[in-house]
């Protein structure tokens, strides 16, 4: 740890050098610049650098390493497991680099570090192209994607990470790497589920595809239809061609809803058309289009915690579980049970990457949110208890970006066994003293 005033000079001389904006404790904004997502995290870093350029997360990085700091990075701050356990840390704050440049041409995007999905979406749109991606507009795009990044067009285009083209990376020795299938390629192979281990994602670049049209419809249906509502949906995404996606959610409410999301990688005719076994049920109400999705997209401000388990299947017992589990949860506020499709080029994508979980067909989601912390213990049980409802039919293996801090042993398990020793052994040549260990950690052989 370096002394008072060493520490004194080095901050000194990073608000001096940096283009962005550097907050300590007591400074003004320094509250507001901490604040994540999920308001059961109070993360109070030593210090936060919000980096304007590259540059910026050079000089940043040389500040860490000057003071032995440890590093956490922030993109969207809705990771549970990303910017939060940062007390003594420097946070990299990514928000202010988030341009997205386009090239229709070359059907491809860079991407900021500190992009979000709202704004990648939004600069792919009028081009008629896209990427997989979430409805949750505030999500980062680096921790999306360099986590395996799973939504609702991965059905038809592939997970996110399996449409990543290139990386520019900042190291934890304040070098400027660029990692692709020719540059570094070992690297580039580690990037695809190794998360932020390796250094800071100052920019992605992604394949990105044609998608003329895009449609989603949004079923609301009372409880007591909600085993036919899933059945439904699994008739339709398992007999229906691969650009067909969805969910089932369970929100809770004073009277809860099943919402049966169906999209399609295509025109509102055809989506129509593979909805009929669910139009064909009783149900509330319709929506169409951006409102569809509006629900999934949930604001800042609540607590929350949230994990995930890739099925084998789903058949008709796991579906009474799931149903039985979402009309168990806890105080209203926003929390969901949800069940998501995978396969088709999920489990086509290419398999060398360490992404264990493409031969899940399904994947279930307990997303928790509540307003009085006297309710934490509740919402967290209900979220254990809904992963172990399901775990007869668990693959295994898990999504790392649909989870918080569950061990080592759930890193594992997201990364894969087989993958383990040779992605520390990247870890090792990239950051051998682990200073880039707020995440899901790889640690050094």
């Amino acid at each position: 740890m370096a002394s008072l005033s060493k520490a004194g000079a080095a901050l000194a001389a990073l608000r001096e050098e940096l283009i962005g904006a550097v907050f300590a404790p007591g400074d003004p904004g320094y509250d507001e610049a901490r604040a994540v997502f999920s308001a059961r995290v109070d993360p109070r870093p030593a210090v936060i650098a919000q980096c304007a350029d590259e540059a910026d997360v050079v000089r940043a990085v040389r500040f860490a390493r000057e003071l032995d700091l440890r590093i956490a990075v922030r993109g969207g701050g809705h990771g549970l497991a990303g910017a939060a356990p940062t007390a003594g840390a420097l946070v990299v704050d990514l928000r202010r680099m988030h341009e997205v440049t386009v090239d229709p041409a070359a059907e491809a995007a860079r991407v900021g570090g500190g992009a979000t999905m709202g704004r990648l979406e939004r600069a792919t749109r009028p081009h008629g192209l896209a990427v997989t991606g979430l409805p949750a507009s505030a999500v980062g795009v680096a921790g999306f994607v360099l986590g395996g990044g799973t939504g609702l067009l991965d059905r038809a285009f592939g997970l996110a990470v399996d449409n990543l083209i290139g990386v520019e990376l900042v190291t934890a020795d304040a070098e400027r790497v660029h990692a692709n299938p020719d540059e570094n390629p070992e690297l580039f192979w580690a990037l695809h589920g190794g998360g932020g281990n390796f250094g800071i994602a100052t920019a992605l670049t992604l394949e990105l595809h044609e998608l003329p049209e895009f449609s989603a419809t949004l079923l609301l249906h009372l409880p007591e239809f909600g085993r036919e509502v899933v059945r439904a949906l699994r008739e339709i995404i398992e007999s229906g061609p691969d650009r067909v996606s969805g969910a089932v959610t369970c929100p809770t409410a004073d009277r809860p809803l099943y919402g049966a999301l169906l999209t399609y990688a295509g025109g509102r005719t055809e989506l129509r058309k593979l909805a009929e076994p669910l139009l064909a049920l009783p149900h509330e109400a319709e929506l169409t289009g951006a409102e569809a999705l509006r629900p999934l997209d949930c604001p800042p401000g609540l607590r929350a915690h949230w994990s995930a388990e890739c099925l084998t299947g789903l058949p008709d017992a796991l579906v009474d579980a799931f149903c039985a589990r979402a009309q168990a949860a806890p105080v209203p506020g926003g929390s969901r049970h949800t069940l998501l499709p995978l396969g088709g080029a999920v489990a086509t994508g290419p398999a060398q990457y360490p992404v264990p979980y493409r031969d899940a067909p399904w994947l279930v989601h307990p997303f928790a949110r509540w307003a009085d912390p006297a309710d934490d213990e509740r919402a967290l049980a209900w979220v254990r208890d809904a992963r172990a409802d399901v775990r007869p039919w668990s693959t295994g293996a898990v999504c790392l970006g649909l989870v918080g801090d569950e061990g080592p042993e759930r890193v594992a398990a997201g990364l894969g066994a087989g993958n383990l020793l040779r992605l520390e052994k990247v870890k090792r040549t990239y950051d051998p003293d682990n200073v880039f260990r707020c995440n899901h950690n790889i640690r050094p052989v």
